[in-house]
């Protein structure tokens, strides 16, 4: 049987709910997308936290695993820790958390029939204790998602540029101009998945040319657009395969 993956709306607001089963392709890595997850992985509970390059899952993390990805912003408040300090990386919940409330929820999460389930029962149950998210974050999240771009960001949210820097980093583990390219880029994809030919993908989704979009796909996924669409089989790529690959493509996601 192959791999699978699958997911569905979470009862708290932004998150989704995923699962994956199989084993773990090296050739298809996790793409940045601005959130953080609350994962199940290897009989371990921990935080993905926000990436700014293509990761790849390590053999341990291979197999069977469930997730709760919280929508850009919203996680900080949820773990108690900037985005920032978890930017890249995995951490194990109990270096954020005491280990005698992880090690309870551990059992709870590997005895469940549906992990991601109790993942999504343990952020609700903290959700409803911890303070609420920085307010500018979503307002932030969803300007630069439509496109804008930061210093038009920046004057609607009636922030100065360093004050928006600082507040991106505990949010969304990065600067706004990072958080900006990585939205931008999954723009593209999705408009590209949908069956978008490459040019025209670029240009709707905020990039100055196919060349720029190329540039991108290089520098936060490792590779090229139309060879991260042909491994992963993503739908639309058979619409695009008559249309020129990116030029300059250095960079590809």
């Amino acid at each position: 049987m192959g791999a699978r993956y699958e997911e569905r709306a979470s009862r708290l607001g932004g998150a989704v709910l995923w699962t994956w089963s199989g084993a773990r392709d090296p050739a298809r890595p996790v793409l940045p997308d601005g959130c953080i997850d609350l994962l199940w992985a290897g009989g371990r509970l921990m935080v993905a936290g926000p990436d700014t390059r293509a990761f790849t899952p390590p053999a341990e993390l291979s197999g069977g695993c469930a997730g709760i990805r919280f929508a850009p912003g919203t996680a900080p408040a949820l773990l108690g820790v900037p985005a920032h300090e978890l930017r890249d990386r995995r951490v194990p919940l109990d270096a954020l958390w005491p280990s005698p409330a992880v090690r309870d929820l551990t059992a709870r999460t590997g005895d469940a029939e549906d992990p991601s389930a109790v993942l999504e029962d343990i952020a609700l149950r903290r959700a409803a204790d911890a303070e609420p998210p920085d307010p500018l974050a979503a307002a932030v999240a969803e300007r630069l998602g439509q496109g804008r771009s930061v210093a038009a960001t920046a004057r609607s949210v009636g922030l100065g540029a360093r004050q928006l820097h600082r507040r991106s980093l505990a949010a969304f583990g990065y600067g706004p101009k990072t958080l900006a390219r990585v939205l931008r880029l999954q723009r593209a994809l999705a408009l590209v998945r949908a069956g978008t030919p490459y040019a025209e993908a670029a240009y709707a989704a905020g990039c100055t040319d196919q060349a720029h979009l190329a540039r991108e796909m290089r520098d936060l996924a490792g590779t090229t657009l139309g060879d991260h669409l042909a491994r992963t089989g993503q739908e639309g790529f058979a619409a695009n395969r008559e249309t020129a690959q990116p030029s300059g493509s250095r960079t590809t996601a």
